[in-house]
């Protein structure tokens, strides 16, 4: 997941973190000059709640959560694994419903996404709450905390449906921390978004119902699902979750004809033995289809994995050869500005058709979806 201050490679303090989005208005990630669209000063704590359909009462007034695979049993007055819904006198609020705690608008390709509208902008929002608890997590300071613990914004979906026009943006981005999370929230702004011609698109870890999921994939455009290793051990030692529900969204997501991209943040000596990653690539290549494409991200040492080194680029480089000997037609090099794994080339004809270097996009020859050379379409949305 990338930052959600929108412009540093690592995250900064949490005070500093906290002063910022309680003073500062939005700013165009690409101009650095304040929005007129958005002059509002964060309030910290709730501001906002939303009764959430996907609950089941339970007895004692107890209820359970139906919308991720934890699946929480939260008695009366107590919290989610979340911590962003409320158990209130045996109905299930969401608290976070219209109070994003981060609001950017940002290139895609930071998603990031490399197969959809390169070099436009997507307005990007993010609420308090997260259902892992990833050891590696670079949005800590707003992801492992509760909303009475940032400052919040009263963004209601419409609000954000006609700020994401104002900036000129083709998407709106739920991102930052895990979408699920804000499912209610993310879900109403995405209904309008469509009536608006503007995409929906998330980064998720894909740890969400069947049910749910379903109904966003009927308004749900694009989807960069993080597959952070591919051994339940991993996920279980450094999410706090599992492999086996982040496999089946993945697969419900092909099946509804989502644009589909993966991250795989690959941290030193963890998640990086070649055996397991040739796996991995073989598995997206026969479940998912050989033109999904795959970003093999670089490591940083943050929050609670600060003693381990940053990811070798030549493991990169090695990952991204086994997903190409795996079949895979597009495997990319991520958090590793001007390297060539970076730009996308035709599968076919070998040639360039999208050059890339960190967020900026030079020479595009991608023409109706397909290259401009030899004619081979090429995944993702273009148009």
């Amino acid at each position: 997941m990338i930052d959600p201050a929108g412009e540093e490679t690592f995250n900064p303090s949490r005070r500093r973190f906290l002063k910022a989005a309680a003073c500062c208005a939005l700013f165009w990630s690409l101009s650095g000059h304040p929005s007129p669209a958005f002059a509002q000063r964060g309030k910290k704590g709730l501001l906002g709640v939303k009764l959430s359909p996907h609950f089941q009462p339970l007895k004692d007034g107890k209820i359970q959560c139906r919308l991720c695979p934890r699946e929480c049993i939260v008695p009366k007055g107590g919290r989610g694994f979340c911590g962003v819904r409320e158990n209130r006198d045996g109905k299930y609020y969401s608290l976070v419903y219209g109070n994003p705690c981060a609001v950017h608008v940002d290139p895609v390709e930071k998603k990031p996404f490399y197969h959809l509208f390169p070099a436009s902008t997507s307005f990007s929002i993010a609420t308090a709450g997260c259902n892992f608890r990833c050891k590696f997590c670079q949005n800590w300071e707003i992801s492992q905390v509760t909303p009475e613990d940032t400052f919040n914004y009263d963004l209601p979906p419409e609000r954000v449906v006609e700020l994401a026009k104002k900036a000129g943006s083709r998407s709106i981005a739920y991102t930052y921390v895990e979408p699920t999370i804000f499912y209610e929230y993310m879900l109403d702004t995405a209904k309008l978004a469509r009536k608006e011609g503007i995409l929906n698109v998330y980064h998720s870890n894909g740890f969400i119902d069947p049910e749910p999921l379903k109904e966003l994939c009927q308004f749900l455009d694009a989807a960069n699902i993080d597959l952070k290793g591919f051994k339940e051990d991993y996920y279980g030692s450094m999410t706090q979750g599992r492999l086996a529900p982040v496999l089946r969204t993945l697969r419900t997501l092909k099946a509804a004809k989502v644009h589909l991209e993966i991250t795989n943040l690959v941290v030193p000596t963890q998640n990086d033995d070649p055996d397991t990653v040739g796996k991995m690539c073989s598995w997206i290549k026969d479940e998912l289809g050989p033109d999904t494409p795959v970003h093999f991200s670089r490591f940083y040492p943050l929050y609670k994995l600060r003693n381990l080194p940053p990811t070798p680029v030549t493991t990169l480089e090695r990952n991204r050869q086994i997903g190409m000997d795996a079949g895979l037609e597009y495997a990319y090099i991520g958090n590793v500005p001007g390297h060539e794994g970076e730009k996308t080339y035709c599968p076919q004809c070998k040639k360039m058709v999208i050059f890339r270097q960190g967020y900026s996009i030079g020479e595009i020859h991608i023409n109706k979806g397909k290259c401009k050379f030899c004619g081979k379409p090429i995944a993702g949305i273009w148009a």
